[in-house]
């Protein structure tokens, strides 16, 4: 069992930035690959960006190149998710997940197994 919990999260003008956390928890979570997901009001949960495990290989949302940045420290046990340039349109749940479903890939939900509960990030005008 992974445990994940996000951090983080709050109120922004547009054009500021946010740094998000996840804590993880529990057996093995370094050998986990992790992704990033966001849920906006009325669309359908999101990709944002991906990383495995040794931090060798990032993937990022093409529409989301160069504002959205992913990293992690092993050692903390801490996947972060860097957030530049803030628009409104950004304003959502963003959660974390954790897995390694090879039948998938870490662009979609069905490759993690374990989810976090999210935090809310607010960009107002």
């Amino acid at each position: 069992q992974v445990q994940l919990v996000e951090s983080g999260g709050g109120l922004v003008q547009a054009g500021g930035s946010l740094r998000l956390s996840c804590a993880a928890s529990g057996r093995a979570v370094n050998s986990y690959n992790m992704g990033w997901f966001r849920q906006t009001p009325g669309k359908e949960r999101e990709f944002v960006a991906a990383i495995t495990a040794n931090s060798n290989i990032t993937s990022d949302a093409d529409s989301m190149k160069g504002r959205f940045t992913i990293s992690r420290d092993s050692a903390k046990n801490t996947v972060y998710l860097q957030i530049n340039s803030l628009k409104t349109e950004d304003t959502g749940v963003y959660s974390c997940a954790a897995g390694r479903n090879v039948y998938s890939t870490p662009r979609s939900p069905t490759y993690y197994t374990y989810w976090g509960q999210g935090t809310q990030v607010t960009v107002s005008s």
